[in-house]
C-alpha cells in the first residue's frame, strides 16, 4: 500500500490517514471520520488494521451479494440484510473505499427488487395453479355428489379435503366462492348417502321377512317324499328367493344356511330314493335292450306286413317292461322309434305301390304325354318341310323337355307295377 508524508500525518493514504497523535481517519462523503485511535503504536500497523477491517467487510458484500443472486433468502430477509449492510458501510471504523462499497450495496437494491418481482409471479402462477387444482377439486366433488358411489365417495371426498388443505389460499372472494362448492357438493353427498343407507336398511328389513318365510316353508318341505311336486316347490323357493332383495350380510349368510340345508336334506333323500329307483330301471334297460336286439333283426324290411306284425308284439313287450334309467331313455327311445320309421316307410311304400288309383293316374300321365310327343313330332316335320326354322327349333325343345317327363312317367308306372 502507497503512503506519503504529511505535515502533522504520521501515514497518509487514498482513503485514509493516521495523524501524529495515533487518531485513524477514513475519507467518506467529501469529508473524513475518525474512525479509531492507535496512540502511541505503529502508524503503519494501525492503517493496516483498519483497511483490514475494510477488506473484511467488502467480503460481507461480496457474500450478500452472491446469496441475493443465488435467491437464498426471501425478498423481506434481502431487504433487511440490505438495511443492515447499508448502516454496517455507513458507519464502519475501517478504512477504504467506502463511498464505492456503499454504491455497491445500492445497486443490490436492484437484485432485490427483482427477486421480489420474481417471487411475486412465483406466487401469482402458484395461485392460478392453486385455483385450477380447486376448481378441478370441486367439480369432482360435485361430480361425487350427483353418482351413487356409496361406498368409496366418503373416501374419495376426504381425499379430495386433504388434497384442498395442502393448496395455496386464493384471494378471498375466490377462495369463498370455490369452497362454497366444495363444501355443498360434500353435504349433498352426505344427504343423498344417508336417504340411500335409510332406503337401503328398510329394503334389507324388508327382504328378511321375505327371506325368513321362504326358509320357513323350505325347511317344512325337507322331509317330503312327493319327489316330483316338492322338487317343483323348491325352484319356485329360489326364485322367490333371488326376487326378495338382499337383507344384511350377517343376516343373509345365516338364512341361506338354513335356506340350503333344508334343500339338501330333501335332495338327498330324493337322491337316495332315485337310485333305488334306477337300480330296478337298470333291470328294464336290459330287457329293452334285448328287445332292440330282435327289432334290429327286422331291418331290412322285406315283407312290411309281416315287420309290422311283429314289430307290433315287440312295442308291447317294449311298453311293459316299463321305465328306464334317464341317462339310457333317450338313446333307447330314438332307436326304437327308428326302427318304427323304417317298417311305417316300407309299408307305406308297399301301400302307394299297390293303390290303384295312382297306377291309373301314372298310366293316364304316360297315355297323355305318348299322345302329345306324337303330335309335336308331326308338327315337326311340316316346320321342316315348310323351312320354317324358327318353329322347328321350339318344337324340338318340346319335344326333348316331354321325353324327359315321359322317362319320369314311365318310370313311377314301373313302380306302381304297371
Amino acid at each position: 500500500m502507497s503512503s506519503a508524508e504529511a505535515p502533522g500525518d504520521q501515514i497518509r493514504t487514498e482513503h485514509g490517514r493516521v495523524d501524529a497523535e495515533g487518531t485513524v481517519y477514513v475519507n467518506t462523503g467529501g469529508s473524513e471520520r475518525a474512525v479509531g485511535q492507535w496512540p502511541g503504536g505503529d502508524p503503519q500497523a494501525a492503517m493496516d488494521f483498519y483497511v483490514k477491517r475494510f477488506t473484511n467487510l467488502e467480503v460481507e458484500v461480496d457474500l450478500l451479494e452472491q446469496r441475493l443472486r443465488a435467491k437464498a433468502m426471501s425478498p423481506d430477509e434481502a431487504v433487511a440484510s440490505l438495511g443492515k449492510m447499508r448502516g454496517s458501510v455507513e458507519n464502519a471504523p475501517a478504512v477504504g473505499d467506502l463511498d464505492g462499497l456503499l454504491a455497491r450495496v445500492d445497486q443490490l437494491d436492484d437484485i432485490v427488487q427483482q427477486l421480489r418481482a420474481e417471487r411475486r409471479a412465483e406466487r401469482a402462477a402458484r395461485t392460478e395453479q392453486s385455483r385450477a387444482a380447486k376448481q378441478e377439486i370441486v367439480q369432482e366433488a360435485e361430480r361425487i355428489a350427483r353418482g351413487s358411489d356409496w361406498r368409496g365417495g366418503p373416501e374419495k371426498l376426504r381425499g379430495l379435503l386433504e388434497q384442498w388443505k395442502a393448496l395455496a389460499r386464493l384471494d378471498k372472494p375466490s377462495d369463498d366462492e370455490l369452497w362454497k362448492r366444495f363444501s355443498a357438493a360434500r353435504t349433498a353427498y352426505t344427504k343423498r348417502r344417508r336417504q340411500h343407507v335409510l332406503e337401503l336398511n328398510a329394503r334389507r328389513e324388508g327382504a328378511q321377512q321375505a327371506k325368513e318365510r321362504i326358509v320357513e316353508e323350505a325347511e317344512s318341505l325337507s322331509a317330503s317324499t312327493e319327489w316330483g311336486a316338492t322338487t317343483r316347490a323348491y325352484r319356485e323357493l329360489m326364485q322367490r328367493w333371488k326376487d326378495a332383495g338382499s337383507a344384511r350380510r350377517d343376516v343373509e349368510d345365516n338364512l341361506w344356511k338354513r335356506f340350503r340345508a333344508a334343500q339338501d336334506t330333501f335332495f338327498t333323500a330324493r337322491d337316495a330314493a332315485n337310485s333305488e329307483i334306477d337300480k330296478r330301471y337298470a333291470e328294464n334297460a336290459d330287457i329293452k335292450r334285448t328287445l332292440l336286439a330282435e327289432a334290429e333283426k327286422l331291418l331290412p324290411v322285406t315283407d312290411p306286413k309281416a315287420a309290422r306284425e311283429a314289430f307290433r308284439r315287440l312295442a308291447h313287450r317294449w311298453d311293459a317292461a316299463g321305465k328306464v334309467p334317464r341317462a339310457d331313455m333317450r338313446d333307447l327311445e330314438d332307436r326304437f322309434k327308428k326302427i318304427d320309421q323304417a317298417i311305417r316307410s316300407a309299408d307305406d311304400d308297399r301301400w302307394r305301390r299297390s293303390n290303384p288309383e295312382a297306377l291309373a293316374r301314372a298310366s293316364a300321365a304316360v297315355s297323355q304325354l305318348e299322345a302329345t310327343l306324337e303330335s309335336l313330332r308331326s308338327k315337326l316335320s311340316s316346320a321342316e318341310s315348310a323351312n320354317d326354322e324358327r318353329t322347328a327349333r321350339q318344337l324340338r325343345a318340346d319335344i326333348e323337355a316331354r321325353q324327359s317327363w315321359l322317362a319320369e312317367a314311365r318310370k313311377s308306372l314301373v313302380e306302381f307295377g304297371g
